[in-house]
């Protein structure tokens, strides 16, 4: 194979050959972006504990349950612990710095989430320091938090009568082993908000948003559920349990199908690049037909020169692939940083690379096929009239 002449025929049109490239670069690189965003869509749910379970208002879930329920869902056969979840949807200092704040019950949040290490501080200190909070390691390394510092949120639900900020005190930082939880939380102690409420020093609707059921390892859940949904029937307030897998994909599906969307998209644009990387090897199998009928007189064969235009193909959409996947790589950490609300534990993946650098190749092979093998037939005599 004449590897000086692959080389001088990429360098001939090289802006042709760069604007493929590029394309090429772009294409892998939206791919790569798109499928990491639908497999860590499908993380959360696929990762999610089967020991876990969500009770909720079967209304809607923008409706608190009773606090009385929490006994009463202890007391169902099998449930291991329950932890009261409340969305408290405050902010810090300004309204743009929005992030996810909860309260919750410390002494049964941690037990419930073995995949959640704490990297830094003590959660004792959580568990016995009421104004304490604990947040995630990405929203401490935002804002410069450290464990000991002084964190005002400003309630919108929840408001302080003396409408002060909510004081919070940072004992612990965490990391999420798993997409089901993200780094960029805020949980403080439960019983903090629901003082507050009953002696009139904040507004707030009563209540839990939620209650987290953690079962044994090897319980059914189904038996627990059930018993769960039947135990408040008659009310006051209906629920609805699920697994929490189910609970996951309800926080998916409210955005719409959004994995089929962007699995569409990502089809979209390898057909795209495809034509377009097809049309520039058919553009140069033209311009190379004198070439070829030079080489067979020569003495190559139909297979070098079938193996050179397809090399050339496969060269730019090879090194287009590899800058694409190199172009991810560089922008996972701020897509992290900029999706962790929506998308938590966002990454590529060696599947998602995998992927990306397998479509780029098969681009560079289906588009430099049929060229080549076009150019292959010319014969030297054809080559020489055309010329």
């Amino acid at each position: 194979m004449p590897w000086r002449l692959l080389l001088r025929n990429v360098r001939a049109h090289w802006l042709r050959s760069l604007l493929t490239f590029l394309s090429v670069a772009v294409a892998v690189f939206l791919v790569c972006v798109l499928q990491g965003a639908v497999r860590t869509l499908d993380a959360s749910v696929q990762q999610a504990a089967r020991n876990r379970l969500w009770v909720q208002s079967a209304v809607s879930l923008f409706v608190n349950l009773p606090l009385a329920y929490e006994g009463k869902i202890a007391a169902v056969d099998g449930v291991e612990r329950v932890c009261r979840w409340q969305w408290f949807g405050g902010y810090f200092q300004s309204r743009d710095n929005f992030f996810a704040q909860f309260a919750v019950d410390p002494d049964d949040f941690l037990p419930s989430y073995p995949e959640l290490e704490i990297v830094d501080g003590s959660y004792e200190g959580f568990t016995r320091n009421r104004t304490g909070c604990i947040v995630g390691e990405q929203l401490a390394e935002e804002f410069g938090w450290r464990v000991g510092s002084r964190v005002p949120i400003i309630g919108t639900i929840f408001q302080r009568a003396d409408g002060a900020p909510w004081e919070f005190t940072i004992e612990a930082v965490y990391r999420a082993r798993s997409p089901v939880l993200d780094q960029r939380t805020l949980f403080f102690d439960f019983d903090y908000l629901r003082e507050a409420l009953e002696q009139g020093a904040a507004t707030g609707p009563p209540g839990a948003g939620v209650y987290l059921v953690a079962l044994p390892p090897a319980r059914d859940p189904t038996p627990v559920m059930a018993e769960i949904d039947a135990l408040f029937a008659g009310g006051p307030q209906r629920v609805q349990t699920t697994t929490e897998a189910e609970f996951q994909r309800t926080f998916v599906t409210m955005f719409g199908n959004v994995g089929t969307l962007l699995t569409a998209i990502s089809a979209g644009v390898v057909f795209a690049i495809l034509f377009a990387v097809l049309n520039t090897m058919l553009l140069a199998a033209r311009e190379r037909t004198r070439d070829a009928g030079i080489l067979k007189a020569l003495g190559f064969t139909r297979g070098t020169v079938f193996g050179l235009l397809l090399s050339e193909s496969m060269l730019l959409c090879l090194l287009g692939g590899a800058v694409g996947i190199g172009l991810a790589l560089a922008v996972e950490r701020g897509i992290q940083y900029a999706m962790a609300m929506m998308l938590p534990g966002f990454e590529l993946g060696g599947a998602t690379l995998a992927l990306a650098g397998g479509l780029a190749a098969g681009v560079g092979l289906i588009a430099g096929v049929f060229p080549a093998w076009l150019l292959a037939r010319v014969r030297p005599v054809d080559a020489k009239r055309e010329a």
